[in-house]
């Protein structure tokens, strides 16, 4: 597993359960503010999800990721609800409420 990886698993585990960030805002902490996307293929190998908290991790704008590793979109939505995470009217997280301020 490379630095890049084992760094974005460092900041995932830090985000509390009940706050979900962004893939750009997990970028940005791990130094790298335009490797969104490679947050993502991080996340989708992630060997630990249980430790290492993958579903607190959604688009910028809320939306929940359609490929989520761990069992779909569904899973990841029942994952952040039994967190107490909510949800806007469209199914999108209510960032404006529950986005982790690192």
């Amino acid at each position: 597993m490379g630095a890049f990886n084992e760094a974005v698993y460092d900041v995932v585990r830090q985000i509390p359960k009940g706050r979900v960030a962004s893939y750009g805002q997990v970028a940005r902490l791990v130094g790298k503010p335009r490797n969104a996307r490679f947050v993502g293929f991080a996340l989708h190998v992630n060997p630990e999800p249980i430790i290492t908290p993958c579903h607190r991790v959604v688009f910028k704008d809320g939306s929940l990721a359609p490929g989520f590793a761990f069992g779909g979109e569904g899973e990841q939505r029942r994952l952040l609800e039994a967190e107490g995470i909510g949800f806007l009217p469209d199914g999108r997280v209510d960032m404006a409420h529950f986005a982790w301020e690192a």
